[in-house]
């Protein structure tokens, strides 16, 4: 297992140094993009629970007008207060292309749980706060089985189930899965590979 995890991290910071490379032209259309479409900051930078518990702050491109009075709750592609580009950025799941950053500092991975909120974490079950035992991923087995489609308890099954199967090639198949998702859009749920 030791060693899983020795080339998971390695996986990771080859794949995320070549993504900043690769993908350095399309950020610049997506910064001007969202100065264009909204005022405010280029990023959304939000606490989230890491691995062991431990809190750091994940990125994303900003997708919606800045409301300092809105209260923090999950927002669908066009959802309240999404600026269209936004939206076009949350259906693409280019949005989360920042926390390839959070993937080279180490605070997440390509594959895992994805990070919770502390309020969220703080209400969870004991059961579901196993999910903290690995670094967050950028994607997971919830994300390809209807994401936000599922329930929070169904999403944190998925998430233990992940954590207790946990192998090069599950991470391979999930991150092929997240590919087609990202083209075809949210799955409707189904069941773990």
């Amino acid at each position: 297992m030791m060693s899983y995890f020795f080339y998971k991290r390695f996986f990771d910071l080859v794949v995320a140094l070549s993504l900043v490379v690769l993908f350095a032209p399309l950020v610049s259309v997506v910064a001007i993009g969202i100065k264009c479409s909204s005022k405010g900051p280029l990023f959304f930078r939000q606490q989230r629970v890491g691995c062991k518990g431990r809190l750091f702050p994940v990125l994303k491109f900003r997708t919606m007008h800045v409301d300092l009075s809105r209260p923090i709750a999950q927002t669908s592609n066009w959802g309240d207060g999404v600026f269209a580009f936004g939206g076009l950025l949350r259906r693409f799941k280019i949005d989360e292309l920042p926390q390839v950053v959070n993937i080279i500092i180490g605070d997440m991975s390509f594959v895992g749980p994805r990070p919770c909120l502390p309020e969220t974490f703080s209400s969870m079950p004991e059961w579901a706060k196993k999910r903290v035992e690995m670094r967050p991923g950028l994607t997971g087995i919830a994300q390809i089985n209807g994401n936000t489609a599922l329930s929070w308890e169904e999403r944190w099954r998925y998430d233990i189930q992940y954590i207790c199967r946990c192998s090069f090639w599950l991470d391979l198949f999930v991150i092929l899965k997240t590919l087609t998702v990202v083209i075809r859009g949210e799955p409707k749920k189904g069941p773990i590979p």
